[in-house]
């Protein structure tokens, strides 16, 4: 057997002459679709599980998992049923009346959470931005500051979406230049660093906006006490925690929530990606009434966000949660995820940053860059996706088996070889 056809999800050789099912599906993608991706020439058409199969018939191990949307894996079997189930029943009412799918979405939502109430919208990017406007409003009318001058502390290195708001506070120029003119309000402070977050705060402070672990940034992971440093600075001086766990909750650390790493308890969750299963976008800002109270009707809305086909979804994800399963499997297969890629420190891969099935690979830059990478990767049936410079991020899907991370691990050592 020859090595190509030995390794699962390998990728045979074709004649570059001859015109692919790849080559005219990809070929489509750039007439016609604007070119705010740059996506690997992989076209996929079907999935499960933590396999992807393209238009050729090739499987490939799904190791970014829609950056962490699809923590049950490809065509989860109890969240399809749930979606099938609710198709044929109700999709949308907007939320000028009730649904009989909202309330129990929520109540379990916000037992998972140990919070007292929940916002339902659709993206992570509206989910950060309505945390960003329940800060101000909070702080206006519970923290007494002058309306029009709040500010919110938030973290260099930092990713939280891609709303003018939001890359306002961006240091990424790729996602914030040329943009303008800026929405104020940010004091931007080093990641970890709880003195210069200290020093930041003022009166006029409302909320510190943070990743537990910065996905974006590469798996960038703070400092041993830097989340509990926060929660006890930011209780002390009357400023709300919100914590974005967008990328890395929902049980993709081997904790329900990567706060839930140092024991702390945000003033303010920020959910999205895995809460719609991979099938629907559902986010959501889960608070207590003290915080969250302060909305009125029509003050803050979405015709989607809590809609019942979503809010299906949603609760049962949390049901998925509720088991702990998930949260086990993360953390007992990362130990195996980080032993394997540790093994390969110092030959072609300079450091591991590892919680959980989560993992930033940082490569010797001699060798070659993220993106360089992720397409040897893919030649040897994984996908992968780069991000700043040589860094390569993994986050598979939480029902990966122990031999399919080995396969993960045997491409990295190929492709270093």
């Amino acid at each position: 057997m020859s090595d190509t056809a030995a390794r699962p999800g390998a990728r045979e050789r074709t004649n570059p002459q001859t015109p692919t099912a790849t080559d005219h599906h990809v070929s489509l993608a750039e007439e016609w679709v604007a070119s705010n991706y740059h996506p690997l020439p992989v076209v996929i058409s079907h999935a499960e599980g933590a396999w992807v199969t393209d238009v050729e018939g090739r499987r490939y191990l799904d190791a970014l998992a829609g950056y962490s949307a699809l923590n049950f894996g490809h065509l989860n079997p109890i969240l399809i049923g749930a979606a099938r189930e609710q198709l044929e029943r109700l999709t949308l009412t907007s939320r000028a009346f009730h649904s009989d799918r909202l309330g129990p979405f929520c109540r379990d939502l916000a037992a998972l959470a140990g919070k007292e109430l929940v916002l339902p919208m659709n993206t992570g990017a509206e989910a950060v931005e309505t945390a960003i406007k329940t800060s101000r409003k909070w702080g206006y009318e519970v923290k007494g500051v002058p309306d029009g001058r709040a500010r919110i502390v938030v973290m260099a290195g930092n990713f939280h979406g891609r709303t003018t708001t939001i890359i306002s506070f961006s240091d990424d120029p790729v996602a914030h230049d040329h943009y303008g003119p800026y929405t104020p309000g940010f004091d931007t402070v080093p990641y970890g660093d709880l003195d210069a977050l200290e020093a930041a705060i003022t009166d006029e402070t409302v909320a510190v906006l943070l990743e537990p672990i910065q996905g974006e940034g590469g798996v960038i992971i703070p400092p041993d006490g830097w989340l509990r440093g926060v929660r006890e600075l930011t209780s002390e001086r009357g400023v709300l925690m919100l914590a974005d766990e967008i990328q890395s909750g929902l049980g993709r650390t081997g904790t329900t929530f990567a706060c839930d790493l140092e024991d702390v308890v945000p003033d303010v969750y920020i959910l999205g990606k895995a809460l719609g299963g991979g099938i629907v976008p559902v986010s959501a800002v889960v608070a207590d009434r003290s915080v969250l109270g302060v909305f009125t009707p029509g003050s803050h809305g979405s015709t989607f966000g809590g809609n019942p086909l979503g809010a299906a979804v949603g609760q049962a994800v949390v049901g998925l949660l509720a088991t702990g399963e998930y949260q086990e499997r993360a953390e007992r297969l990362g130990k195996v995820l980080a032993d394997g890629l540790d093994r390969l420190v110092g030959h072609g891969i300079d450091a591991v940053r590892c919680r959980g099935l989560w993992a930033g690979v940082d490569l010797d830059p001699s060798l070659m860059t993220g993106r360089e990478a992720s397409h040897r990767l893919l030649e040897h049936g994984v996908l992968v996706k780069d991000t700043h410079g040589s860094t390569v991020r993994i986050a598979p899907p939480l029902v990966i088996e122990e031999h399919e991370i080995e396969v993960l691990v045997d491409a990295f050592e190929r492709i270093l070889r």
